[in-house]
């Protein structure tokens, strides 16, 4: 057959989409295929101690005990799918008291607030002998962090000296090392340069700390408008990202400074805002394939029982349980959101909210594993009869999202390993390489 194109033309037209793809991939590389934590639980660095995470477990548990005590309470507390509401009522009881945080932000900013110099400093070096002595006891969560105040005119200096304080003390106390998973979070950004100034401060402190270059690791709040629209009409998050240069490995909306720079009063600052799904929606489309996670903002009506003592009447025990089911169901409702937009974590700031946090994730995991079964393992057994061309190489971002919907429902506790490796015809292998295109090419020889 004959063709009209030079030999040359096409090396060079191919030479530049080679090119061109190679710099697409390096800033889309696609999902880590490490854990991702359901949530954040923020708390004042103030009260910090190195057992918080286990004390929270002990709450929740107490929380759940008290206001779930039997399957057929809970589910009828959130709704729950009754075909299933035995079986997430004790996959929630197991994992509160297994694992009830898994992400803790120890907070120097909204949930501290602004004091004198010397008495943030005290805390920021108790809080930092803290995470040492949790890290040496066994007893913090699997993610940890602190959030700093902003990078703005008048706590700038404020929040650099405690990141340099926190973490000068907490490399100190621990002979070098840093909590797995530790992050720090820098809220209310307005300018890419604010990104590009932490990203700084880690360049000076990792030799000096003498942690190897690229160990610290931010992540960005998305909540003011500026950070979604710059002053030049550009998309702002994409620039946030590149000033990271690397080092940001999540985005968290902030629900509530987020609809208040929209002048949204008080009264209509809800995680269901429109407000809130667009900018949702831009973060997405911002930081898709980037594998920088994605989480959601905080309910702010707290499950908390009004009544309180040993002898409460009759009415009162009815009272506290409206009360905190209610809580429980708002909850419950803004975390199937989120799930159901594909935010995978969000914030939770109260104890009591742990309970409906995992039967939300579970019940969302449980009532899509039949589908999500049949199709990856028709999926596989059909890619595996082809070859790693064509429409199967097209299909791949399908084998792979099916594959990363067992990951995350694993991580989290929703389903077993054995259980995902019985519905599929993945081994578990297979299935822990994290990989769709790794499971073709061994089963395509």
């Amino acid at each position: 057959m004959t063709t009209s194109l030079s030999a040359e033309s096409f090396d060079k037209i191919t030479g530049r989409l080679r090119l061109a793809m190679a710099g697409f991939s390096k800033r889309y590389p696609g999902e880590t295929g490490r854990r991702q934590p359901v949530h954040t639980v923020y708390g004042g660095a103030h009260l910090f101690k190195s057992d918080t995470a286990v004390r929270l477990g002990q709450l929740a548990v107490r929380s759940f005990d008290t206001f779930a005590p039997d399957a057929a309470s809970f589910a009828a507390a959130l709704d729950l799918p009754e075909n299933m509401a035995d079986t997430i009522y004790e996959r929630v009881g197991e994992k509160l008291s297994r694992e009830a945080v898994e992400d803790f932000r120890i907070d120097f900013e909204d949930g501290y607030g602004t004091r004198p110099d010397a008495e943030e400093d005290g805390h920021v070096v108790v809080a930092a002998g803290e995470v040492a002595k949790g890290m040496a006891d066994g007893t913090l969560s699997p993610f940890i962090g602190i959030r700093i105040k902003t990078f703005s005119d008048e706590l700038m200096s404020r929040s650099i000296r405690t990141l340099d304080l926190f973490l000068t003390t907490l490399i100190a106390k621990t002979g070098g090392v840093l909590p797995d998973n530790f992050v720090v979070t820098l809220p209310k950004i307005v300018t890419p340069e604010q990104v590009r100034a932490l990203v700084s401060i880690f360049d000076e402190l990792e030799p000096k700390l003498r942690l190897a270059p690229g160990t610290l690791k931010m992540e960005m709040m998305i909540e003011t408008t500026q950070s979604i629209i710059a002053a030049d009409g550009e998309v702002g998050m994409p620039k946030m990202l590149e000033a990271a240069q690397g080092r940001c490995t999540a985005a968290h909306f902030g629900t509530y400074d987020y609809t208040a720079s929209c002048s949204i009063t008080a009264a209509y600052q809800d995680m269901l805002h429109p407000a809130c799904d667009f900018a949702r929606h831009m973060m997405q489309v911002s930081f898709g394939g980037t594998g920088v996670w994605l989480s959601d903002g905080a309910t702010n009506i707290m499950p908390v029982a009004p009544n309180r003592g040993d002898n409460l009447t009759a009415e009162q025990i009815a009272e506290n349980n409206a009360v905190v089911h209610r809580a429980w169901k708002l909850h419950y409702e803004h975390c199937r959101h989120s799930l159901a937009n594909a935010f995978y974590q969000g914030w939770d700031l109260h104890p009591g909210q742990l309970p409906t946090r995992y039967a939300a994730v579970f019940t969302f995991f449980l009532e899509g594993l039949d589908a999500a079964s049949e199709r990856l393992r028709n999926f596989v057994e059909k890619a595996a009869q082809a070859t790693l061309v064509g429409d199967v190489f097209d299909d791949a971002a399908t084998g792979q999202g099916l594959l990363n919907y067992f990951l995350r429902a694993i991580n989290c506790g929703a389903i077993t390993e054995a259980e995902a490796t019985e519905r599929t015809s993945i081994t578990l292998d297979e299935l822990r390489s994290g990989s769709f295109v790794k499971i073709l090419k061994n089963r395509q020889g």
